[in-house]
């Protein structure tokens, strides 16, 4: 039974998956988008979660703490200097992971994890929504639009009726 064994070993020894996902953590900070396996990407949230949650608090405590974890200068600069004050507001749920295609000489299942408030094309589209919603349709003015199109339209069509009807009794008149 597996009871208590939450974390997935990836088969490494626990130096190795250390290492691997401290790289891993390093290159999502400072890339903010990677593409890995779906299994290593569950494995780096659960990593990497917990450090973006200390560097919403910039103490020397803090970045001594990630610092032991990630053992990499520039990656901690770039987490209190940059990823911090975007995810101050936000209460955990930093990463988000998108299944991708599975990898052509393995077949194993291919993932991208990237920091959720750094995807600009999703932030464009949350930027042009409405803030409130409407819970009752309003009473339209396009509809009345319509009404007055379709009734010249209707007009029009008539008007080129009658011409073609009286051409048809007065062929003559056609100069």
């Amino acid at each position: 039974m597996r009871h208590k064994k939450k974390i997935n070993h990836l088969s490494r020894t626990s130096a190795h998956r250390k290492a691997m996902l401290s790289n891993m953590a390093g290159s999502l900070i400072m890339h903010k988008r990677i593409h890995t396996t779906l299994a290593k990407a569950k494995a780096l949230r659960i990593y990497v979660e917990p450090l973006l949650t200390k560097s919403k608090q910039d103490n020397t405590h803090s970045r001594r703490v990630v610092f032991s974890y990630l053992r990499n200068k520039y990656a901690v600069t770039e987490l209190f200097r940059v990823v911090a004050p975007k995810i101050a507001g936000r209460p955990g749920g930093y990463t988000r992971i998108i299944k991708m295609n599975n990898r052509l000489g393995d077949n194993a299942p291919m993932a991208m994890i990237e920091l959720v408030d750094f995807n600009e094309n999703l932030l464009k589209d949350k930027k042009t929504k409405k803030s409130s919603t409407r819970r009752r349709r309003k009473k339209s003015t396009k509809a009345s639009d319509v009404a007055a199109d379709t009734a010249t339209a209707v007009k029009e069509v008539k008007e080129n009726v009658e011409e073609k009807a009286a051409e048809k009794k007065n062929p003559e008149k056609e100069s």
